[in-house]
């Protein structure tokens, strides 16, 4: 997401008013930043990454909505619900089972779109920047979530890893 925003940003900004939508995931409540070991490389474990990864992108658009202040662009992060994809065919037998037997409350992948449709196009959303949304409304995320020191942190880092300045 850093990235490809990066390499976007002078063109959505010409585009403005603009909105750049991240999906997250609940799961973000799980995890920590490791800024020692980003990328898992001393140790991986699949859920810890995942977690991680979540709560990169929730601190990822907090940092680009106040980044953007002012330019007619504004920023999104989302959990689309439970979603039925082929990532569960990653998870171990027990994993599987649970799925299974929880499937019945699950987003087929129309429904797991709403948020995403909706913070893409809900004009009420045009003055908010920056938030966190599930079911096509406003939700709460972590502590972790709204750290912003750790969201600066992550920033200089991925600048840092890419060897770009973002200002």
């Amino acid at each position: 997401h850093f990235l490809l925003t990066h390499l976007l940003i002078d063109l959505i900004k010409r585009s403005a008013p603009a909105r750049i939508v991240t999906v997250s995931s609940s799961a973000h409540t799980w995890g920590s930043i490791n800024l020692e070991d980003i990328n898992s490389e001393k140790g991986y474990n699949k859920r810890r990454a995942y977690c991680q990864s979540k709560l990169a992108n929730i601190l990822f658009t907090c940092s680009l909505a106040k980044r953007l202040q002012g330019t007619g662009v504004t920023a999104y992060c989302l959990h689309p619900g439970v979603v039925q994809t082929d990532l569960w065919r990653h998870l171990n037998g027990p994993q599987q089972l649970v799925m299974k037997l929880v499937s019945p409350f699950t987003k087929n992948s129309a429904n797991g779109a709403q948020t995403t449709i909706y913070c893409a196009v809900e004009p009420t959303l045009e003055t908010q920047s920056g938030d966190y949304y599930s079911d096509c409304a406003p939700a709460s995320c972590s502590a972790a979530g709204k750290d912003d020191e750790m969201a600066q942190k992550l920033w200089e880092l991925s600048c840092q890893m890419l060897s770009i300045s973002w200002d």
